[in-house]
């Protein structure tokens, strides 16, 4: 399975939960999946995050980009069937604005839909419409897996699923 990391998991895991400075372990367990070929960043997510403040994690992403940014360009009927089937048809243009890269995201997990997974700390909200939709609804009108970092509602999340300890290191792969 390839996982594909959203902005917002990166940024809420280096605010909230797993501060660079002070659990690097974490990103370089990252790092190492990247060089794995087990864990991607499309190329939209990590110009939203590098673009957005020049910031330790921004810094981080640059450092590891070779390693971590996915080697391939979206394919634009799959990320307009995204839009129009996961979010709405007739979608303004502030509307399609507010999207970002979450239909970038999830149309690259479509492309393999087998082998792919969307990774994100956004929550089900199942009453949200148009541009407003999460990912994780979208994901699962579209069939696309989706996985929050962490266990949500009895499902493991990233951390479980790729069994994220601070001794990863020591233990043989």
């Amino acid at each position: 399975m390839l996982y594909l990391l959203d902005a917002n998991m990166l940024i809420d895991a280096k605010r909230d939960y797993y501060p660079i400075h002070r659990i690097p372990e974490f990103w370089s367990w990252l790092a190492y999946l990247g060089e794995q070929g087990r864990l991607k960043v499309p190329q939209e997510v990590y110009e939203k995050v590098t673009d957005a403040k020049d910031d330790d994690l921004a810094n981080w992403l640059k450092n590891h980009k070779d390693a971590l940014v996915l080697d391939e360009d979206a394919d634009p009927q799959m990320v307009d069937f995204v839009i129009t089937r996961g979010y709405a048809a007739d979608l303004t243009d502030d509307e399609l604005e507010k999207l970002n890269e979450d239909p970038f995201l999830i149309a690259y997990a479509l492309t393999e839909i087998a082998q792919r997974c969307v990774v994100t700390t956004e929550r089900s909200k199942p009453s949200k419409e148009r541009a407003n939709r999460h990912i994780p609804d979208v994901c699962d009108d579209l069939g696309v897996c989706c996985l929050h970092i962490f266990r949500y509602r009895d499902t493991p999340g990233l951390i479980e699923a790729l069994d994220f300890r601070t001794d990863w290191n020591s233990r043989s792969t």
